[in-house]
């Protein structure tokens, strides 16, 4: 494993390389660090592949820009193809998990030439329109809490969650990771009412979760709450990607339980994950896992990535 430090304008994007040969470059999401793709490193990188995983801006040891402009789908995907354009001249495999997975897919449709497949973890491709989310949200979540939107107003969940870092990342990480808690009223904060589980499970030790607590108490979390804050200008800039299909060979892999399936209530957003890619190639639904699919369960992750790549050949 070595680190490389990579330019893209003035940002600073640090990446985790492992191994030789034909480049995996692997984009985390909230509130990730490269460290969430450690099973997917060392799985691939003996397989004959180099794979890569970046600290997003905003995060661990990359650029932490202020302001919210700095974290729209474009900027991130400009980001990512930088890293792709410094480590290899070839096309590339993309990896994304949860954020990660629209910032791979606008990558892909912004430099279709440099991505040969693209592997989406948690979060389906959709065409992008002119709808923000975010109105979506707040017409479904009138009266209820919704966290997108606890997260847009400036500092308040920045103080919450840097007022106890560890407690506020083993709750996201081990109590949230199979559903958010839908019956809050719309006055509760994203913390209010979860408990910090006591125990770690086997997938996650408390030396894998402190890599977590430490990065994002040093780098603090404006810069991951700025993404969920950048939705309303992505609305905005993403005339370029209106209506674009995902040409390359493509899949979807996710747990059972990720609440990020039912975030529109009545629909289950993973029955439908191929329907707007060209060349789709499956989805994996992995049985009793929640959202941090890779980490929870990367046996099961690792052979439906394996077998996708085994079939571009």
């Amino acid at each position: 494993m070595k680190f490389q430090h990579i330019k893209n304008g003035d940002i600073t994007l640090r990446v985790a390389v492992q191994g030789e040969g034909p480049l995996i470059l692997c984009v985390h999401g909230w509130p990730e660090l490269w460290y969430s793709w450690r099973h997917q490193m060392t799985y691939f990188s003996e397989r004959g592949y180099r794979v890569a995983a970046m600290d997003v801006r905003g995060y661990g040891g990359s650029s932490k820009p202020v302001d919210i402009s700095a974290y729209t789908l474009l900027e991130l995907a400009s980001d990512v193809a930088a890293v792709a354009n410094a480590l290899t001249d070839g096309p590339v495999i993309l990896f994304g998990h949860d954020w990660g997975a629209p910032v791979a897919w606008t990558t892909t449709l912004l430099h279709p030439q440099k991505i040969r497949a693209l592997a989406l973890h948690s979060v389906p491709f959709r065409v992008a329109t002119d709808v923000c989310l975010l109105d979506v949200f707040e017409a479904m979540y009138q009266d209820r809490f919704f966290y997108q939107l606890y997260f847009q107003e400036e500092g308040v969940a920045e103080a919450e969650f840097e007022g106890d870092m560890q407690a506020a990342m083993k709750i996201v990480y081990l109590a949230l990771s199979d559903g958010l808690e839908s019956d809050k009223p719309k006055s509760a904060t994203f913390l209010e009412g979860a408990n910090e589980p006591a125990d770690y499970p086997d997938w996650m030790s408390a030396a894998d979760l402190q890599v977590y607590i430490d990065a994002h108490t040093e780098g603090g979390m404006r810069g991951p709450f700025n993404r969920y804050r950048a939705q309303r200008q992505d609305a905005i800039e993403n005339t370029e990607l209106r209506g674009k299909r995902i040409q390359q060979p493509t899949c979807f892999i996710a747990g059972s339980l990720d609440p990020v399936r039912h975030f529109i209530p009545g629909m289950d957003m993973y029955a439908t994950a191929g329907v707007e890619c060209d060349d789709f190639r499956g989805t994996t639904i992995i049985d009793d896992v929640g959202h941090w699919v890779q980490q929870q369960a990367p046996e099961q992750t690792n052979a439906a990535l394996d077998t996708f790549i085994k079939g571009l050949e």
